[in-house]
């Protein structure tokens, strides 16, 4: 079937002008009904035109269509792809993080695309104007359904869909690699047998001649990966010879790009016929590549592929993989899930990667199957090949996921009390019976259906009553006398930051002590249950103790090693063995970081919110205590906020006292520093106007006086505090716009002198205290 003959008013949005033998069958189901469906079919096999027919049905119907992408790499690309779309006349959104979204581009789209956790977060704020657009969506499509199977993102996917049933019911439309027990997937999202689809290995377009291969482990695990090196040499080395190529799948960007080095002069030990430096074009095309090891290896024939590349140079290799000028590629898993880039052989060389958050950990059987999915070159090959390199103790775990596949699981049991807490902070569960009408929406309570003992069905709704005890007994719920339930602000707070409920206890305990200092929050952050797994490798544990010298500190292990980088991040200095996970665990400390402010701002006060965020920023742009405050004026990076600092200015006053001329010698073009001024004008600036305040007051007498907290800025959140001989008098947070009034009262008590401090603090900015005192003699 011609695309012209059945969306003839979308055929240019397709890439292709006639549909396959698996995407004719499912056609009219996408088309002609208006059913949820459910198809799973062998990788490469064209399920993406089945998401785009179905985006395709909801555009024709002035509809909205949300596709939900398996990784954020995957939505920028699916934004390039579908200019299709775009020069059709319809807008596509990629929604990414919280601070780019634009709301109204959003409510506009046809097409949004988002990752499950940006669905996630995006369905839990629905009720906001600023992620209103979700209640829009008239069609989801999710892109690699069995990720609910994955363990870190699998209960994520689940939870969310589920809701988005609830907020706004939208056609479901659900794609997967094959899986043995679709029917679970169908029945949960309520697809009609007509409507869901299985497409077995003979839809494939390459058949598959899958195996495992095992290599003798030894003692050193950097050897071991030479030793699986070698063997994914001996398994491409034919195929390359014969004119094919060859993908090659490791565990992390560093080892792509060591083992492409690693593969060139193999090679040419081997003289395997490899490369391209004759063709003149392909030649100065290298040039043009940003990343100096991959310009080399590419005219040998040998690539590499990671997120970490530029965006110009992974196209570039998907290219000269796809035309042949590239015969072997390694990459990491990204690539599995992603481009569609077959290869006549493809090896697995690791099977575990180093996760920086939970330490070593086996690669997901899922992904194993996705890469393996990738044998194969429709029209160049009649068979694909494609192997596992694994210990021989690990064989026949491998053999039987390639006999056998992988059923998908729920995993929303292993944080069921974050999800249950996050739904009752929404207010979308207000009794003990909308707990339970909440779990059979969900695809843990079908899948206990159709497998009760592995998940032990029969008690499952005591098991879910127990999680909701604990989350009362714990704080984060409250529930009345006649089983209405309700969120505290701890649970609301918890599921606002998505976090982990140890995480969010640790951080309320951290509020009730009277004092608060930086080094306890650095402390609290990186003992939090988020970086429980984190691991310290031997290599690593001199420059942990280095950076912490003179630190005091109860953590140990892997703990230790994060409270290392966040300090490492806030003096600007990493050592290079801390280096690999640097990245990971400073963004993801980071949001706790930004979590905790608003948790001390709740529970404790402004003065440890300001803390907090003054600490944030150092960790965030590497700066010291004395630039952090300029870090909040727009155009002033980590890299100006240092070297103003060096020259005396501090604080956006500063700045804007300096003016133009004294900025521009601080190496500011003109522009920029007109721009920075009005950006440090834009920030609060408060004053303190004692008024009347007197000098004295006679012993035993008494009087109230107001002081007046003007602002010559912008307005902002402002907590302001009075103390009396360090003696609180009153606190309050509130909105300063021009001024504040704040009435104090002078008591002649037995003291000689009373000192008054007016203290004025940001807990929403990384500006110091304001602090003014006056003293007054008591006769």
């Amino acid at each position: 079937m011609k695309v012209a003959e059945a969306v003839p008013e979308f055929a240019d949005a397709f890439g292709f002008e006639e549909f396959n033998r698996m995407q004719r069958e499912a056609l009219p189901a996408i088309l002609d009904t208006d059913h949820n469906v459910v198809a799973s079919a062998p990788t490469a096999s064209g399920k993406t035109a089945l998401a785009e027919l179905a985006i395709c049905r909801t555009l024709r119907d002035e509809g909205t269509a949300l596709f939900i992408a398996p990784l954020r790499a995957l939505t920028t690309e699916k934004e390039t792809e579908w200019e299709r779309f775009e020069d059709l006349g319809y807008s596509v959104y990629v929604v990414t993080g919280e601070r780019d979204l634009n709301p109204r581009r959003a409510a506009r789209a046809d097409i949004l695309v988002m990752t499950p956790e940006k669905t996630d977060s995006a369905t839990r704020k629905h009720d906001s104007a600023r992620y209103s657009f979700i209640e829009d969506v008239d069609c989801v499509v999710i892109d690699e359904v069995h990720l609910l199977d994955s363990e870190t993102r699998g209960g994520v996917l689940e939870v969310t869909v589920s809701r988005m049933r609830r907020i706004c019911d939208p056609r479901i439309v659900a794609l997967s690699a094959t899986m043995p027990n679709i029917d679970d997937v169908a029945a949960w999202l309520d697809a009609p047998a007509e409507t869901t689809f299985e497409f077995g290995d003979d839809y494939r377009p390459v058949d598959l001649h899958a195996g495992v291969k095992t290599y003798t482990h030894g003692e050193n695990s950097f050897a071991d990966k030479y030793r699986r090196l070698y063997r994914a040499f001996d398994l491409a080395e034919p195929h390359i010879r014969d004119g094919g190529q060859s993908l090659v799948f490791v565990s992390s960007r560093q080892d792509a790009v060591r083992a492409a080095a690693k593969a060139r002069d193999e090679l040419a030990k081997r003289d395997v016929p490899i490369g391209a430096r004759g063709d003149y074009d392909f030649h100065n095309e290298a040039k043009e590549l940003s990343n100096d090891s991959l310009a080399k290896g590419v005219l040998d024939g040998v690539g590499f592929h990671h997120a970490g590349l530029s965006r110009d140079d992974r196209e570039a290799v998907e290219e000269w993989f796809k035309e042949g000028k590239i015969q072997l590629l390694f990459s990491t898993s990204t690539l599995a899930w992603g481009v569609n880039l077959p290869a006549r052989c493809v090896v697995i060389r690791d099977t575990k990667h180093h996760d920086p958050l939970e330490g070593e950990v086996d690669i997901s059987p899922l992904d194993i199957l996705q890469m393996l999915g990738r044998a194969g070159r429709p029209g160049y090959d009649d068979v694909g090949y494609g192997w596992v390199v694994c210990d021989r103790s690990d064989q026949n775990k491998y053999r039987r996921l390639l006999r056998e596949g992988k059923e998908i699981e729920s995993r929303l049991a292993e944080d069921l009390d974050s999800h249950l807490n996050a739904e009752i902070a929404m207010g979308t569960i207000r009794d003990l019976d909308d707990v339970m009408s909440w779990l059979e929406t969900t695809f843990y309570y079908r899948r206990a259906q159709s497998n009760p003992a592995a998940y032990d069905f029969e008690d499952l709704r005591s098991r879910v009553r127990d999680v909701l005890d604990r989350l009362v007994s714990r704080g984060f719920v409250e529930m009345d006398d006649d089983l209405s339930i309700d969120a505290t602000p701890l649970g609301r707070l918890t599921s606002k930051y998505y976090l982990r409920l140890g995480t969010a206890s640790r951080f309320a305990d951290l509020a009730q002590r009277d004092r608060i200092t930086a080094d306890d929050i650095l402390e609290t952050v990186a003992g939090a249950a988020d970086f429980r797994q984190v691991s310290a490798r031997q290599s690593e544990v001199d420059a942990v103790d280095s950076v912490l010298t003179g630190v005091s500190t109860t953590l140990e292990d892997g703990p230790k090693k994060v409270l290392a980088i966040l300090h490492a991040s806030m003096a600007n200095s990493t050592p290079s063995e801390l280096r690999s996970d640097a990245w990971v665990i400073k963004q993801n400390a980071l949001r706790l970081l930004s979590a905790l402010r608003e948790f001390l701002d709740t529970f404790a006060d402004a003065r440890a919110a300001n803390l907090a965020r003054r600490v944030e920023a150092r960790v965030d742009n590497g700066v010291s205590s004395d630039a952090a405050a300029l870090t909040a004026v727009d155009g002033i990076g980590p890299g100006r906020a240092r070297k103003l600092a060096t020259g005396g200015l501090s604080t956006p006053a500063d700045v804007v006292d300096a003016g133009v001329k004294e900025l521009t010698r601080a190496g500011l073009s003109q522009g920029v520093a007109e721009r920075v001024i009005e950006s440090a004008k834009d920030l609060p600036a408060p004053d303190v106007d004692w008024g009347e305040f007197p000098e004295s007051v006679a012993r035993g007498e008494s009087d109230m006086h107001d002081i007046r907290v003007r602002n010559d800025g912008g307005g902002g959140s402002v907590g302001i505090r009075v103390t009396v001989n360090d003696v609180e008098m009153s606190a309050k947070t509130c909105y300063l716009s021009d001024e504040v009034t704040v009435p104090v009262g002078v008591f002649g008590a037995t003291d000689d002198e009373l000192e008054f401090v007016v203290e004025v603090t940001f807990p929403d900015l990384p500006l110091l205290p304001i602090r003014e005192s006056r003293t007054v003699r008591v006769e």
